[in-house]
């Protein structure tokens, strides 16, 4: 089911570009350096993937997990962050939001709630 999603136009694929290009905000940065090159519990993690017709902030694609960072950017977007949440678990992706301020003042609640997720995932699948 992932695979076509993967399969973006053109301008989305731009857009996921220059976002990694452009990206960071200072949650974003600290939270990809832990998740990156699977430092975080060997769990490998892609960041501003294309979903179309969205962009994932961060991807798990084995856990069919996406990560979401809300900044100040997402004040008055709930009804859109909504609609995006709705759509990714209808393509069977779990969504984990986080406030840029829970990455920056306590990351490792953060990761310790992305850790058991992932885990949870991974035990439905070898029962």
């Amino acid at each position: 089911m992932l695979s076509h999603l993967l399969r973006t136009s053109k301008k989305t694929i731009g857009r996921a570009r220059l976002l990694r290009k452009a990206q960071f905000t200072i949650a974003e940065r600290l939270l990809w350096e832990e998740l990156r090159g699977r430092r975080c519990n060997g769990i490998k993690f892609r960041r501003q993937v294309p979903l179309e017709p969205f962009i994932a902030d961060f991807l798990c694609a084995e856990a069919h997990l996406v990560i979401e960072l809300d900044g100040e950017s997402h004040k008055g977007r709930e009804a859109y962050d909504a609609r995006r949440t709705k759509f990714l678990a209808q393509h069977d992706f779990r969504v984990m939001r986080f406030r840029n301020d829970d990455v920056i003042e306590d990351i490792d609640t953060v990761l310790k709630r992305i850790v058991a997720e992932v885990e949870k995932w991974r035990k439905q699948f070898e029962q």
